[in-house]
């Protein structure tokens, strides 16, 4: 709409009309940009005046004003431009970026503009994040945020991920970070009742079209105002509220497909399984009975039916016909849906926001999906001239069918894909499903097993905000209340399954209610000592209570099918109730000081809490932080350059802590569940440590931030040192004392590492746009200290026969055989002696263990992205890269075994076809074929590959419609787009055929990988 005042209404009260017209004149121009671009909505006045005008969307203005009159011009985050009127009717207007008006940066307790900040954060808003339609809206960081490593537990819709922002600072007690939500610490943990089925993660509830921004606080200055709770770092994520002005509404819609980003490897065929099976026979039995050719083998294995069992002569007798069970358990072209619909607006008085969200999706396997429903309601009135009442409310209801998955459980339609042989039928010859194979039917596990979890979370957040007469002091009451009620039901069929046999079908239903509440008072006040000095000061005392109600029963023998809840089971097998409470109550003084308009900037942070965690001679911690800035380019000697805008060097030293363990582990505890005899009996539980206290991060940080050409060239560059101190250890004990470990503080760690970021504007114009970014972050971890037992000795920890954590040593590292390869004499695997080289063996139980190199912890991650724009057209594009560790192929015993398991009992990959053969075969992967059972699980580094991985995060391309197209159809604006995600993955380790984003540990389960989509999406504002 165009805004054309003349502003003679206020001359009229002063001057008749003539003598106005005889000294007015109209000034007409346009305002841009210095590249170029228009800037509509730019303000005209004449100064001294009220009178005024602002530019129409294509930047041009029109004025009346007289000869001598000033005209100033301004716009947000320019700088003002004054221009006197003279001869010339026409005023071309150029504004350049100003260094005064910057971004703000929300931290949790507050906020900050960005050059004032002595810290290293990372903030990604509202525009990033609206056009990525995901389950779990920490889904979005991965890549935009130097140093943050993403991992999803599994692609299934809704699942938990894990992130790690620096690397581990701990090593038994939690690593992730602590989410924010709008000021309010909150619990995000996975819900799921269960650990052999699909996660859900709380953060699924929350819509990520809601989100204003998500700020991510990774050193000691931004994360020490969270006490306990911010040696992890600290996920700041901040919903919208409403704006002054007219109600405006916006729906999104967005509909598209998903399947698997990667295929994982390919399995035998009939053929092929059938081969090596026979092969095993003559590698095995054939010097024995007088074969060395198929032919024999084939004879041998007919004539010893009760040794072998009939399954490949009843396959020849029916055809050979073979079974594609990877697609059968696969729901290709999977749909995901995503409907918004918000609006909001205000005047001086009020202002609000409120939102409905509808989000679908199924998973891209069989008997899977997950669907949410959100409403928001945000709303701010002014109850007097300096008393403001907030309130902000969401209410989600999410549903997630999941499945078995992590793990070889039989009953997953994941391992079905791998284990199902390919010469079992799905269907029998009338139509109905098989459910007599080697593993149970998957098609017929969708059909009859349940596995729902439904979550209903709501949360409320209200406050009260008092401008007291003080000036510059203010006063906030905030309470909030996150509840969260969860409901899970399994069931199991009486046919086949796990329900099968004795148990003639089995019913598990579990029950959470989970309340937190948070009481928080915040004081504030600002000193403004003169124009070039200011302080400010916050005061915040916090109390947060969680309370958690858990009830879970089951049962089996159900009468008949089609009936599925716990009232059916004729026979309750268990039942069982839990209560947990925990509190913490913290004080915290914050302290901000700007001096010489910026120039200096100097932060403080001291924190005192206490955790019921911990006993009360040890519950309170002190946790502290400094930091300092320095913003060069605002010196005599840089504030004019034409070169550098924006020069910032700033440092930091802090003290945050961990207190994420279980809960009551100082007490010496009597577990009170089991049974003698029919009777209740009582047995020791907790060892108990009185002694027992925080966990706590030493982090020193360093960094410049520098801006180029008007901001053309901008970026970070940092190091950081983080020393984690006083671990809260499990510490194995020995078994005379009757307990397994011991919950102590001993230990220290380390990580170490640069962080880069970068963007570069290639092009700025008014039609066209070209930028680049990226950014890299290296981490190096090593545990420097760990207990020692009664004779001095290091106490170093075992993680099965596949990690240990050992001093100087990564945690967790890679610990295990060293696989030698395949004697080309005879086709053994060989193993090195000493674990690292020299002298082999075929003999795997006395090959040593030893340190492999390295971790599952990325040494290296970076983040890059592109934007173009060209007339309303625009692409993005963002990608992720993570390497310098290793990923372990946890099942390789049923799909990689050179025995029964491949040929017999389930299925082999693809990859067993490059074996020992003959004498003289080199190189070969695997080694001959036997028929036999006994291969042990045989941990080596024959299945431990190299991490690295590439991934084309997201890809969108769309189109915004201009001011023309959008008055006709009555529109404020209007967007269309399609948009890929993970549509390519490039891993370096050609032997690593499953998708290479596992879970934290590093190990490779059987879950779904994450999801290649594309979406079709329309965005409109009215």
């Amino acid at each position: 709409m165009k805004l054309k005042n003349c502003f003679m209404l206020s001359l009229l009260l002063l001057f008749n009309i003539a003598m106005t017209v005889a000294q007015g004149k109209t000034i007409s121009g346009n305002v841009s940009d210095d590249t170029g671009m228009p800037l509509p909505g730019a303000n005209i006045i004449i100064k001294g005046t009220t009178t005024g005008a602002q530019s129409d969307f294509d930047g041009n203005y029109t004025i009346t004003a007289s000869v001598g009159d000033v005209l100033q011009f301004s716009y947000v985050g320019m700088t003002t431009v004054e221009k006197t009127v003279g001869a010339s009717n026409v005023i071309n207007v150029v504004l350049a970026m100003s260094n005064e008006l910057e971004e703000v940066v929300v931290m949790g307790y507050g906020s900050q503009s960005r050059t004032e900040l002595t810290s290293s954060t990372v903030q990604v808003d509202a525009e990033e994040i609206e056009l990525v339609p995901v389950s779990t809206v920490d889904q979005v960081l991965q890549g935009k945020v130097a140093g943050l490593v993403f991992n999803g537990d599994s692609g299934t819709p809704g699942s938990t991920t894990d992130i790690r922002i620096r690397g581990v600072s701990s090593i038994t007690a939690g690593n992730e970070p602590l989410y924010v939500i709008d000021g309010v610490p909150m619990n995000n943990d996975n819900v799921s009742a269960t650990s052999s089925g699909s996660s859900l993660s709380a953060l699924a509830s929350i819509n990520s079209n809601n989100i204003e921004s998500i700020t991510v606080l990774k050193d000691a200055s931004a994360t020490a105002a969270y006490g306990a709770r911010g040696a992890n770092g600290v996920i700041v994520i901040t919903t919208k509220s409403g704006k002054k002005g007219k109600t405006t509404f916006n729906f999104s819609s967005s509909y598209g497909f998903g399947n698997d980003a990667t295929d994982g490897p390919t399995v035998l065929t009939g053929a092929q399984r059938e081969m090596l099976f026979y092969e095993a026979l003559i590698n095995t039995y054939g010097a024995g009975f007088g074969f060395n050719d198929q032919a024999g083998a084939k004879a041998f294995y007919e004539a010893n039916p009760n040794f072998f069992g009939t399954d490949y002569a009843v396959w020849n007798a029916n055809g050979r016909q073979e079974t594609n069970w990877a697609d059968l358990i696969t729901n290709e072209d999977a749909p995901i849906q995503e409907y918004n619909l918000s609006a909001r607006g205000g005047n001086e008085n009020y202002n609000f926001y409120t939102s409905f969200g509808y989000f679908d999706q199924e998973a891209t396997v069989i008997g899977s999906e997950f669907n949410r429903m959100t409403g928001t309601i945000n709303f701010s009135q002014k109850l007097s001239d300096n008393i403001r009442f907030s309130t902000r409310n969401s209410a989600s209801h999410t549903y997630q069918d999941g499945l078995l998955e992590a793990s070889a459980y039989f009953s997953s339609p994941r391992a079905a894909k791998y284990f199902q042989p390919a010469i079992e039928p799905a269907y029998n010859e009338d139509g109905t499903i098989n459910v007599s194979g080697t593993v149970p039917n998957p098609l017929w596990i969708a059909q009859e097993d349940i596995d729902d979890s439904k979550f209903t979370r709501i949360i409320s957040n209200n406050s009260f905000e008092w401008d007291t007469p003080i000036d510059g002091l203010k006063l906030t009451s905030r309470a909030n209340i996150d509840y969260q009620v969860y409901n899970y039901k399994r069931y199991r069929n009486r046919v086949r399954g796990d329900g099968d046999g004795d148990t003639s079908g089995y019913g598990w239903q579990a029950h959470n209610n989970i309340v937190t509440y948070v009481f928080q008072n915040t004081l504030d006040y600002t000193w403004n000592i003169n124009d070039d000095h200011s302080i400010d000061f916050t005061a915040v005392q916090e109390f947060q209570k969680n309370r958690n109600y858990y009830l879970d029963a089951d049962g089996d023998s159900f009468a008949t099918d089609g009936l599925t809840n716990l009232a059916s089971a004729g026979n309750p097998t268990s039942a069982f109730s839990s209560f947990e409470d925990w509190a913490l109550a913290r004080y915290v003084g914050i302290i901000h000081y700007s001096g010489y308009n910026g120039k200096y900037v100097i932060d403080g942070t001291f924190t005192r809490e206490g955790n019921s965690r911990f006993s009360s001679a040890n519950r309170w911690g002190n946790f502290w932080s400094v930091g300092a800035a320095w913003n060069l380019h605002k010196e005599s000697l840089l504030e004019n350059s034409e070169v550098i805008n924006n020069l910032k060097l700033r440092g930091s030293f802090g003290v945050t802590g961990n207190a994420n363990i279980s809960l009551n582990q100082y007490q010496a505890q009597f577990g009170f569940e089991g049974s003698y005899a029919g009777q209740g009996a009582i047995n020791p539980d907790v060892f108990g440590n009185d002694n027992l206290s925080w966990e706590t991060s030493h982090t020193l940080d360093v960094g410049i931030d520098f801006g180029l050409f008007n901001n053309i060239v901008s970026g970070t560059a940092g190091y950081y040192k983080r020393e984690s101190k006083n671990l809260l250890l499990d510490v194995p004990l020995s078994f005379t004392t009757g307990f397994d470990e011991q919950t102590r503080n001993i230990g220290r760690m380390e990580n170490k590492g640069f962080e880069v970021e970068l963007n570069i504007d290639i092009v700025r114009s008014k039609d066209f746009n070209l930028s680049i970014g990226g950014n890299m972050a290296t981490t190096k971890n090593e545990v420097l200290e760990l207990a020692k037992d009664g004779n001095g000795e290091t106490i170093n920890i075992s993680g099965g026969s596949r990690t240990r954590t050992e001093e100087g040593q990564p945690v967790w590292g890679w610990h295990m055989r060293k696989w030698a390869g395949v004697d080309p004499a005879n086709g053994d695997e060989l193993y090195y002696l000493n674990g690292k080289d020299g002298a082999t063996t075929n003999n795997w139980n006395i090959a040593e263990r030893a340190f492999q190199g390295g971790s599952a912890i990325p040494e290296l991650t970076a983040g890059m992205n592109i934007h173009v724009d060209y007339k309303g057209f625009f692409l993005d594009a963002n990608g992720y890269f993570a390497g310098g560790h290793k990923v372990y192929e946890d099942w390789h015993r049923y799909t990689n075994g050179t025995n029964y398991f491949s040929t017999l009992y389930y299925q082999g990959v693809d990859a067993v076809l490059d074996r020992w053969q003959q004498p003289g075969d080199t190189g070969k992967r695997f080694g001959r074929f036997e028929a036999t059972a006994a291969t042990p699980w045989q941990a080596s580094s024959k299945f431990l590959y190299e991490g690295d991985y590439f991934r084309l995060k997201n890809l969108t391309i769309g189109y915004d419609f201009k001011a023309p197209v959008l008055d006709a159809v009555g529109l404020d604006g209007a967007r269309v787009f399609v948009r890929g995600t993970n549509i390519l993955t490039w891993v370096k380790d050609e032997n690593l055929k499953y998708d290479p984003e596992v879970d934290a540990g590093g190990v490779i389960g059987l879950t779904t990988p994450p999801v290649k989509s594309f979406i079709f999406g329309l965005n409109v504002k009215f």
